[in-house]
């Protein structure tokens, strides 16, 4: 217990030293990052300074000759498996996941889950199952390098190999899911909820962690086949939710009703990392500047995120263990403090809204 309680103490440690000094944490980083980079093709011709920021789009080409065995083309490790995302902006993404990418991934995926229990009673918070409503983890088949590969959506896929992150015990378990065998359409779905009601409604729940559109949708599910909410089957400390913009302005209060008067605690997770958490009462997340390099296309040029005024905003790029001055393809907007919120996908509707939203009732801000 105590060693678990150092390892917690370190990962947190190195968030708050991050946040007290973004520039020095993110000089170093880029450093260490840059040593890997130069081990591939891709990063062979990579130059922080004068490197333009790549889309997916513009990855893909590189992405291929990883498919065709080639790793070193573009990643510095061999892809343990791969992963899709649920495809937002169109198509899905289908990206690799290297064993730096996961181990990043796990540490900051970690801090907002370990945050609030520091804060709120300490490590025994987290006695007891954690409500797994993830993506299936086996929906295609891929070759790579002359081998079959199967793969899924990445919130399984990371649940699935990390199935104790921050010590949580998932119910049900990932591969429980992964035999359902199911898709995406709403029968795909109201079979992969009703599962996951049998099999947790007698379990001692004490979170929920997830897509907060999935979370909101097995309430509706349990609330009109079996007449009851979540409120009512457990009593949750928590709910920790990601992966939509405007969490804490569009989802939080009716998540609130849905699962009990808790705190609904915001992630910033992608398939492509583990961006920020929240970590206080302020409905906003904070980056983990020890993990990623970010940087941000403002109308006033590229800036590093931290040097971004409050009510700064632009699209966001991440330098991750895998990928070189990505373009995620999320609009962020500061909020003082390294304090930030992301408001949308990038397009130009969402810009145009933000902007009007901002002439408007900007003097609220």
């Amino acid at each position: 217990m105590l060693e678990a309680f150092r390892r917690v103490q370190d990962n947190l440690d190195a968030m708050r030293t991050s946040l007290a000094d973004p520039a020095a944490a993110q000089s170093r980083l880029k450093e260490s990052l840059m040593e890997d980079y130069r081990t591939t093709a891709y990063g062979a011709e990579f130059n922080w300074d004068l490197s333009p920021a790549a889309s997916y789009r513009d990855l893909e080409p590189w992405l291929e000759k990883v498919r065709q065995g080639d790793h070193e083309a573009l990643l510095s490790e061999a892809p343990i498996t791969w992963v899709m995302t649920r495809g937002t902006t169109g198509s899905s993404k289908v990206v690799p996941v290297t064993p730096k990418h996961m181990d990043y991934l796990v540490r900051g995926g970690s801090r907002a889950v370990l945050s609030f229990a520091v804060t709120h009673g300490g490590l025994e918070t987290l006695a007891g199952g954690v409500l797994n409503l993830q993506f299936p983890s086996n929906m295609r088949v891929m070759e790579e390098g002359g081998r079959e590969v199967v793969y899924g959506f990445s919130s399984g896929t990371y649940a699935k190999l990390n199935p104790m992150m921050a010590g949580l015990r998932l119910v049900p378990r990932q591969e429980e899911i992964d035999a359902l065998e199911t898709g995406l359409s709403a029968e795909d779905w109201e079979r992969r909820y009703e599962h996951i009601y049998q099999k947790a409604r007698d379990e001692e729940i004490v979170t929920v962690m997830g897509v907060a559109p999935v979370q909101t949708g097995f309430a509706r599910y349990v609330k009109k086949r079996h007449g009851v909410l979540p409120r009512d089957l457990w009593k949750l400390n928590v709910v920790y939710t990601t992966s939509v913009a405007k969490i804490q302005s569009r989802y939080a209060s009716v998540l609130r009703n849905m699962y009990g008067s808790v705190p609904v605690v915001e992630m910033y997770t992608a398939t492509e990392g583990a961006f920020g958490q929240q970590v206080d009462e302020l409905p906003y997340w904070v980056p983990n500047y020890d993990l990623y390099v970010f940087e941000v296309a403002t109308r006033g040029g590229v800036k590093p995120l931290h040097e971004l005024r409050r009510g700064e905003w632009g699209r966001l790029i991440v330098s991750t263990p895998m990928f070189p001055r990505y373009m995620i393809g999320d609009l962020v907007e500061a909020a003082g403090k390294n304090y930030f919120r992301v408001f949308g996908r990038d397009r130009p509707l969402t810009m145009l809204e933000h902007v009007l939203f901002r002439a408007v009732f900007g003097w609220l801000l």
